[in-house]
């Protein structure tokens, strides 16, 4: 049995838990013969689905301003004594766990060097556990992200403790070796691994326009902030563009709040929707894929796992990306944006009529059945998955094996076209 241990640094919306429990359910149902122990901070981690085979801890939460400052977020804590207090049960989790191999999210020594003692601590290179650093496609402006790495040693920490970084992008969009400008001895140990598609939703796209009263072809705008807690801007820009519509020509459209939107913040959606007919909200859903398959329009903010859900199904978006406390989203929404996968409205020129106007031509490129440019690269967990049995010398049994994937980017898996005809199906029923 091989043990993985996943550490998940969330600290501001819902994007790293959710990619990282898609890497830790695929690499168990790639293979019954390995467990998965998650340690996370994120506050919505119980929301989610947890596999079998599947287990977690949960640490104090952190939050981080927009200022990109850390504190404690719950606790009447300092923020020393809740990153002493995190560090420690990391520690321990490591020693009893006993992992074959630890997968880190994104920052090398950990929110706050939380990780730091603990990869101090590991045994010798005999017998410890093998490490993994897993980087998302676009981290920050290239200037800042730099300076950062720099700063903290994280190039050297790849040298001293992992063993492979796994980038879930494309070096396409964005090669994150030469915009972050990586030393020699750190881009060796980089692999690209293309970005992470998403399972169908649970329900059919039929199944999710009755439920939320569609019954005839009439186009469904889909908005989601996300996490929700810096979303509020683009939930309500859109509540102003589509009360300036006559009932008529304002499009059915749904809204997801987000669980992290505050209260005040929700309520003000729930009361305006009471007075807009075709306007619906609901706080939170675990199946933004039957959400997403349902939608003819989307619009979004720029995470990662929203785009990468948008890339799945080929959906016709209009981006808002967020500029603050970094970003990584600003420039994920231009680079998509310039290779014509998405639509984008620069936060700085939102206003009701600019969002109007880009819902606008979507559902005009919709109803000319225009869709957007496939992209090929959606291997991602397959690769992940692939990279991490390689790295610890496990080999899954036969009946699962994860299928050899062809290394020319160009050319598309066979597991990623079953995906694809699979997307396809549910999209037509």
């Amino acid at each position: 049995m091989k043990r993985v241990l996943i550490y998940s640094h969330d600290t501001f919306g819902l994007g790293n838990i959710r990619r990282m429990l898609e890497v830790a359910r695929h690499l168990v149902q790639s293979s019954p013969e390995v467990s998965v122990l998650v340690i996370t901070g994120s506050p919505m981690l119980h929301a989610f689905r947890i596999p079998e085979g599947i287990d977690y801890i949960k640490l104090p939460c952190l939050s981080r301003g927009v200022d990109g400052k850390y504190g404690a977020r719950s606790l009447p804590m300092t923020l020393e004594a809740t990153v002493r207090l995190r560090a420690n049960l990391i520690r321990s989790a490591i020693t009893d766990f006993a992992p074959d191999l630890i997968l880190v999210d994104k920052k090398p020594f950990g929110v706050e060097d939380e990780l730091a003692g603990a990869l101090e601590g590991l045994p010798s290179a005999e017998v410890r556990p093998k490490l993994v650093l897993l980087l998302r496609d676009i981290l920050d402006s290239a200037e800042s992200t730099t300076r950062i790495w720099r700063k903290n040693g994280y190039f050297e920490a790849i040298t001293a403790y992992y063993d492979q970084v796994l980038v879930v992008g494309c070096p396409k969009v964005y090669d994150l070796r030469r915009e972050y400008e990586f030393p020699p001895f750190a881009a060796a140990k980089v692999t690209f691994c293309g970005y992470i598609s998403r399972e169908p939703g649970r329900r059919t796209r039929a199944a999710m326009r009755q439920e939320l009263g569609l019954i005839d072809d009439r186009p469904l705008v889909l908005v989601t902030p996300g996490g929700g807690e810096d979303g509020y801007q683009l939930v309500a820009t859109t509540l102003q563009s589509l009360a300036s519509l006559p009932l008529r020509d304002c499009p059915r459209t749904h809204i997801v709040c987000g669980p992290e939107m505050n209260a005040e913040q929700r309520a003000h959606v729930h009361r305006s929707v009471l007075s807009m007919p075709n306007v619906s909200a609901q706080d939170f859903s675990d199946d933004m894929m039957s959400l997403m398959g349902a939608a003819d329009v989307v619009l979004a903010m720029g995470g990662y796992n929203t785009v990468c859900e948008l890339l799945t199904l080929r959906k016709r978006a209009v981006l808002v990306p967020r500029m603050k406390p970094g970003v990584e989203q600003l420039i994920r929404a231009e680079r998509m944006s310039t290779l014509g996968f998405v639509r984008m409205v620069h936060p700085q020129s939102l206003t009701p009529d600019s969002l109007l106007t880009a819902l606008e031509c979507e559902l005009a490129a919709w109803q000319a059945h225009r869709s957007p440019p496939p992209l090929r690269r959606l291997d991602g967990l397959a690769r992940v998955t692939e990279a991490l049995f390689a790295t610890m010398g496990h080999r899954a049994p036969a009946a699962r094996r994860v299928e050899q994937i062809d290394r020319n980017p160009a050319t598309s898996t066979h597991a990623t076209q079953a995906h694809a005809r699979a997307v396809e199906e549910q999209r037509a029923a």
